[in-house]
């Protein structure tokens, strides 16, 4: 695992322990795996939890906190030994004060144990799934078999399920290269001896959307940034494509904002993907109120043909007969590389910046157990253009430059085109003489 993905992790992980106690009582929580200390075993992970200062250095200290806490604790031992079975204790120390600092810790009672899949029967389980939901039978047929032999050769024994997961996903990546493919930490629904209803009621249906909404408002759908440029140049930072009947109207607030500028810089370099629908709505903005064929998506399982096609009617003005340029990196993904493809191949926008991502495929998380879960595509986008996705090969800019020279490139493009427009406000030619000239010094704009 890479510096940036433990990172990330531990955040996680320190988010879902505080989780468990009042504001406060835990000072950080991290990981400990084997090999990064001695004493842990191959397979097995501690959770530290540091819950004092270390000028209260002492066990008795510690034991008051723990019987201070006892519910959180053991509430989040349960917890633990569902969701990642190998961490087998949990370490309550002091923060700051050094290897020598004092210690208790809390073992799995066994509680969970009938829920807790080993490796082999995570990985077997993983496989009956691929071969059951994979877009490409044949595909996941190869790269079932090639798992299967690394399997009985024992390459996944002794391994938590951090380390499974990433060692899994990397082979079936390598054998059908495919992104979207992927084992993954996650929660699958608690063994029940019969499954939870969906609610019927409309004011239970009522509440869960309203719980949706509020979880979705968080991150502003996805929408980071809206910027009127100097220069009248529009500005959006899109993080993800969101689902339309939540976002539909953030996307029109957005749109309304930058619907008075001369050009338009969409910036999908951080953008991770999402909802088809989504893409469809942010498009149905740049192109006139003609319906355009922008994707077709087919499903393996039922034999459909979805077809997207842009919305004859949005809220608020379309964006018309204006420069729009998207930037990419490597990191954009899945949705938000739809949105680049579709605006590519229908000719509303200049690509500027990296290759991106590679990952054309419609995914549904399946769960393996409470701890593992595994993503699998089970459709395919097929463009109306181009006859072809961006699976495997991302979308190729039309102007090629470092992810963090997309922006300065894009920028001054926008600038030159104002420029030489026909009666802008001379306040507006200021801006954009002066913010053209302050460009700071870089690449050459490229010529394609």
């Amino acid at each position: 695992m890479d510096p940036d993905e433990r990172d990330r992790l531990n955040r996680v992980v320190d988010h879902e322990v505080k989780g468990h106690f009042p504001p406060g009582a835990v000072r950080r929580a991290v990981l400990v795996r084997h090999g990064d200390e001695p004493g842990i075993e191959p397979g097995q992970t501690l959770l530290r939890m540091y819950v004092l200062a270390a000028d209260a250095a002492d066990e008795q200290a510690l034991t008051a906190w723990r019987d201070a806490h006892q519910a959180g604790v053991d509430e989040l031992r349960r917890d633990l030994s569902r969701r990642l079975p190998s961490a087998r204790l949990i370490e309550l120390t002091f923060d700051d004060a050094g290897p020598d600092a004092p210690r208790i810790t809390v073992a799995d009672d066994g509680s969970q144990a009938a829920g807790q899949l080993s490796a082999r029967e995570i990985v077997t389980k993983a496989l009956e799934l691929l071969r059951a939901a994979y877009v490409f039978p044949e595909q996941a047929e190869r790269a079932a078999a090639v798992v299967e032999a690394r399997l009985a050769a024992g390459e996944y024994d002794n391994l938590d399920e951090i380390a499974l997961t990433d060692l899994v996903t990397q082979h079936l990546q390598e054998a059908t290269d495919d992104r979207h493919l992927a084992l993954m930490l996650g929660e699958g629904p608690p063994p029940r001896a019969t499954p939870v209803p969906e609610p019927h009621k409309p004011e239970d249906r009522e509440v869960r959307r309203l719980a949706r909404l509020r979880k979705f408002r968080l991150d502003n759908f996805g929408i980071r940034r809206v910027e009127r440029l100097d220069g009248n140049v529009g500005y959006l930072d899109l993080r993800r494509m969101p689902i339309p009947s939540n976002a539909g109207p953030a996307i029109a607030a957005a749109m309304e904002l930058v619907a008075g500028t001369y050009a338009l810089i969409i910036d999908m370099r951080h953008n991770g993907g999402g909802s088809p629908e989504g893409v469809v709505f942010w498009c149905s903005y740049l192109v006139d109120e003609r319906p355009t064929h922008l994707n077709d998506i087919f499903t393996a399982e039922t034999g459909e043909t979805k077809q997207f096609w842009s919305l004859p009617y949005v809220p608020g003005a379309r964006y018309l007969d204006r420069p729009v340029y998207v930037l990419t990196s490597h990191r954009t993904f899945s949705g938000g590389e739809d949105l680049c493809y579709t605006l590519q191949a229908v000719k509303r926008a200049e690509i500027i910046g990296e290759t991106t991502g590679g990952g054309a495929h419609p995914t549904r998380v399946y769960p393996i157990s409470p701890a593992v879960c595994i993503g699998i595509p089970f459709a395919r986008s097929v463009n109306p253009v181009t006859g072809s996705n961006w699976q495997g090969t991302g979308v190729v800019p039309d102007v090629a430059v470092a992810a963090e020279q997309a922006y300065d490139v894009a920028y001054a493009r926008a600038l030159r085109h104002v420029l030489a427009l026909d009666d802008v406000p001379p306040p507006i030619l200021h801006e954009a003489r002066d913010a053209l000239a302050s460009r700071p010094d870089g690449p050459a704009d490229p010529v394609t």
